[in-house]
């Protein structure tokens, strides 16, 4: 499978954004999908992950209250819903997939697939 990350930019702190991932491939809906970040400097961390028909839902603490992780399965994408933006949520985006059928996923190793990035950048 394929994925195509979209969505990035710069917006003011307190703003909103929304990522889009597009999966190519009929098997989208059989996996666990997720969202990880990769700041400058740092080492990539997951953001967010959901099953594969969207019953279940993971936030990273810093994600919680402020991100929305959605999926449709009918159009073969992923979603990240952004808001209340900071300027400490400035990183790389990533959208991965899990095709091993994990719980949870949240480590690296444990996705099969990457996306290329989208670029988020909050000023203050």
């Amino acid at each position: 499978v394929q994925l195509q990350a979209s969505g990035g930019g710069l917006v003011q702190a307190g703003g909103s954004l929304r990522l889009s991932c597009a999966a190519s491939g009929r098997t989208f809906s059989s996996f666990f999908m997720g969202w990880f970040r990769q700041a400058p400097g740092k080492e990539r961390e997951f953001v967010a992950g959901i099953s594969s028909g969207g019953s279940r839902t993971y936030y990273a603490d810093s994600a919680k209250g402020r991100f929305t992780i959605s999926r449709d399965n009918a159009k073969n994408t992923l979603y990240l819903q952004m808001n209340s933006l900071k300027p400490e949520d400035t990183a790389v985006y990533y959208c991965a997939a899990d095709q091993a059928g994990n719980w949870y996923p949240r480590r690296l190793n444990e996705y099969d697939y990457w996306g290329q990035g989208t670029e988020v950048t909050v000023s203050s």
